[in-house]
């Protein structure tokens, strides 16, 4: 894919760690030859983020709290002082309170529920209309995550699985409002990953273990496939693909029970 994203630039959102599959993408789209800008919330993640920013050559990262309106414009005002457009924006974010994330959703709190929406989805929404004006001019590409359980029920996943449904219902609606304006809104769907995030959900090891043993290519995703979805979807051979939700999950979710041999 070398060359694919050359002469592009873009923000990545929600780098955590090597293992957070923002970073897989970051890597390949700057593998690609895309010039990047980071962000992330907090001196401690900050400190994390500054190496492997570095390792793919980008000297921009700003810390940003996606909950607090000043702090997204502070944000989006430094990234458009820098570089008057943008090509792409990767969001990578979402939380909720880990323990809600085990158990029924039954007993999901109010207060849980607002912060994993406001957090997973609407952020997504918030974050797209401070980039519109940076991709207005020449077009560009907003993509996001999400997982299965916006759609299947997954143990334990409870609140995440209404954000993420959430989430990919904001993907299609700002695919139809930005699409005049030559931008494309898509989101990926990895299955199970050993990331920060995902150990964070009850049973997850499980989880990961039952894809992996039962997906048609008997494999979870990995960074590099993941990195190499966003990297066509960003890339002009994306052009006319916008309000999809691409699954780079082994094939899992076509599946309507395990294979055989681990019933």
């Amino acid at each position: 894919m070398a060359g694919q994203l050359k002469g592009k630039r873009g923000l990545i959102m929600g780098v955590a760690n090597e293992r957070s599959i923002a970073w897989g993408i970051a890597k390949a789209m700057a593998e690609a030859g895309a010039e990047l800008a980071f962000t992330y919330q907090g001196e401690a993640f900050g400190k994390r983020l500054e190496p492997l920013a570095q390792s793919l050559g980008s000297d921009f990262m700003v810390d940003v709290d996606v909950t607090d309106d000043a702090s997204l414009d502070a944000a989006f005002d430094q990234l458009a002082a820098r570089w008057p457009t943008i090509d792409f924006l990767v969001h990578a974010i979402a939380f909720s309170d880990k323990s809600e994330l085990q158990g029924r959703i039954l007993n999901t709190s109010r207060a849980n529920f607002k912060n994993s929406l406001d957090i997973s989805a609407y952020s997504f929404i918030d974050v797209a209309r401070r980039a519109h004006p940076l991709m207005v001019e020449n077009g560009g590409t907003l993509l996001t995550l999400t997982y299965m359980g916006s759609t299947r029920v997954t143990p334990s996943y409870n609140v995440m699985g209404v954000a993420k449904a959430a989430l990919e219902a904001s993907v299609r609606y700002l695919a139809n409002d930005l699409g005049p304006e030559g931008i494309r809104v898509n989101a990926i769907s990895p299955g199970p990953m050993k990331t920060l995030a995902g150990a964070a959900i009850g049973g997850a090891r499980k989880t990961y273990k039952h894809t992996d043993q039962n997906a048609p290519l008997r494999s979870n995703a990995t960074l590099e496939a993941v990195g190499g979805t966003a990297v066509y979807l960003a890339s002009d051979a994306g052009a006319c693909t916008t309000g999809e939700i691409v699954r780079v999950d082994g094939g899992f979710h076509v599946l309507g029970m395990p294979q055989f041999e681990h019933l």
